[in-house]
């Protein structure tokens, strides 16, 4: 089967309240419910709560910028990445999440030596040192796939756990994050297959969005909600299910509930068509 979650609020530090909260959306998946820095017993009563409700807590966000070409900055956000991987691996979340990181100052702006030599290795070189700091044990530390900076395709994200070589070390897949030219909207069944095909071991979480190509030159691919755009649900659905590991697939960046629940429908409807099992949380 196949996992659906997304962004839940009203909760506070509320165990039973966010269990409530996810049951009403009908998700199975959750993101982490805890933020910075809760004690032991906060993230243990979280973590069983989950547990008795058969709720998969899909990753922890870690969003910070570990290769910054500022000193000071590129320090903070690796310590931030190491509580967060920490974290995750006390509540029992299948994966910490961040991207790789900008050389641009802005944390995840494109920038002319993101897609280098250089960068590839700062990228290296600073999952090293997470992974290694906190040693997780039952969770995986994963880079988000995006446009423009690594890992950027299939052949990157290869690359990067050949040269990572580190167990805990995996993939946090993001299709709507790849889509950065017509030729990959329009045949994005395939990379989708591909990715799979490669990676799917790997994959930990997926972030469940929608891309819409428009006239406006040069190139212009926006962010929809889901089913509102070209991405081949039907094919990622169906891909991740034969995987067997019960990948969570996570909705994000959607503007109100409404939006929420109309991207959940969506999704459902095409997992109905395709024979796809997603059910949702025990009552």
């Amino acid at each position: 089967m196949l996992r659906l979650g997304g962004p839940v609020g009203g909760y506070g530090n509320d165990p039973a309240a966010w269990i409530d909260a996810l049951r009403h959306e009908g998700y199975n998946a959750a993101y982490c419910p805890v933020g910075a820095d809760p004690s032991d017993e906060l993230v243990r009563a979280f973590a069983e709560a989950a547990a008795d409700a058969g709720i998969v807590i899909a990753e922890v966000g870690a969003w910070s910028n570990p290769i910054s070409p500022n000193a000071e900055v590129r320090q903070s956000a690796l310590e931030r990445c190491k509580a967060r991987l920490d974290l995750a691996d006390r509540i029992g979340a299948r994966c910490c999440v961040n991207i790789s990181g900008s050389m641009a100052e802005e944390w995840d702006a494109p920038h002319a030596d993101n897609l280098t030599d250089a960068a590839f290795e700062l990228i290296v070189a600073s999952v090293r040192e997470i992974i290694d700091a906190v040693q997780p044990t039952r969770t995986f530390y994963t880079l988000e796939t995006m446009p423009w900076m690594y890992p950027d395709s299939v052949c990157s994200y290869e690359r990067l756990i050949e040269a990572i070589d580190r167990e805990r070390f995996a993939v946090h897949f993001d299709p709507a994050n790849l889509i950065c030219s017509p030729e990959r909207y329009y045949g994005n069944g395939a990379l989708i297959r591909e990715f799979i095909a490669r990676l799917g071991p790997h994959i930990k979480s997926c972030h469940a969005k929608d891309t819409l190509l428009s006239s406006a030159l040069t190139i212009h691919i926006d962010e929809v909600r889901p089913g509102l755009g070209n991405l081949d649900y039907a094919t990622l659905l169906t891909e991740l299910s034969r995987l067997g590991t019960d990948v969570p697939v996570m909705l994000e960046h959607l503007p109100s509930d409404e939006d929420y629940r109309l991207a959940a429908e969506h999704i459902r409807s095409v997992a109905s068509q395709v024979g796809i099992d997603m059910p949702r949380p025990r009552c």
